[in-house]
């Protein structure tokens, strides 16, 4: 069952803020509930646009978005924005300095507060949204601006899962943090689409792509290029090359490797290519 139907949807943004290009053109998308996708593609392809017609943050200007029940065209009301949104979370690049409230479970609370939920429902839901992110409960009553930067991260999300999203957008969530802060966010974000959450990833990392996503979705110039699954991607340096994509590293030693006549099933991610490699040496060692 589909999560989001984009039909021949265009996208011009006012001419007093990127003139007169069509900044989408003739997009056709579907995403599963409970899928993964990645959407990629070089700056200004229109990865932020698509997710922010897909969050009813902009309108297209032909065409039909449709997002669960609600549809989308260019005179849309308001009204099926807000309720669009109730079902849509967006967590931004940088989320951390939309932070703002004196303590985190304030901050967490807003967005619930303002869907009008009464202050029992708001409560618990502070409380478990901190808990999912991996923030300990007692950090609700500290400031945010206390925290470590991929706290801070952390606890921004959690105002976005406080209001029970069923779809999660996130553009570029691990820009700027370390390694452990990346590798226990993206833990975070599979764990929740394996809870059912359709989840949204804008990313320049295709290692990210390769290990988390079922579906990609590659953007060039305001166009959709493609939607398939992360094994045809980068199994086509050609499409890779013509989009000025960068293989995972995975796919680069593998072909190092079968250059130096070491034949190897496809792998996308180095963990599954050490594994194939040693089956094949076990496999060797065996005869």
């Amino acid at each position: 069952m589909a999560a989001i139907e984009l039909s021949n949807v265009n996208f011009t943004y006012p001419n007093s803020q990127r003139g007169d290009a069509n900044t989408l053109s003739d997009i056709n998308l579907s995403i599963a509930a409970g899928s993964y996708t990645a959407i990629i593609g070089h700056t200004g392809s229109g990865k932020s646009t698509l997710v922010s017609l897909i969050d009813g943050l902009l309108v297209p200007s032909s065409g039909q978005v449709q997002v669960g029940k609600v549809t989308v065209t260019s005179d849309a009301k308001q009204a099926d924005l807000a309720k669009l949104r109730q079902h849509v979370g967006f967590v931004f690049q940088f989320p951390e300095q939309q932070l703002f409230a004196e303590t985190v479970a304030q901050d967490v609370a807003f967005g619930p507060e303002n869907l009008g939920w009464p202050p029992e429902k708001v409560k618990a839901a502070v409380k478990q949204s901190i808990a999912d992110v991996g923030l300990p409960k007692e950090i609700g009553k500290r400031s945010p601006f206390m925290l470590s930067g991929g706290q801070m991260r952390r606890a921004a999300i959690a105002g976005v899962l406080a209001m029970k999203p069923s779809i999660l957008i996130l553009d570029e969530p691990t820009a700027g943090l370390d390694a452990q802060s990346t590798d226990q966010l993206l833990s975070l974000v599979a764990k929740l689409n394996a809870a059912g959450t359709t989840i949204i990833l804008i990313t320049h990392q295709m290692e990210q792509v390769a290990a988390y996503a079922d579906q990609v979705v590659v953007m060039n110039h305001g166009r959709l290029v493609t939607s398939t699954v992360p094994q045809k991607l980068f199994s086509n340096p050609q499409l890779l090359a013509d989009n000025h994509l960068a293989q995972p590293v995975a796919i680069k030693m593998r072909k190092r490797l079968q250059d130096k006549g070491l034949s190897l099933p496809l792998a996308l991610t180095t963990d599954d290519l050490a594994d194939h490699l040693a089956s094949r040496i076990g496999g060797e060692a065996d005869e």
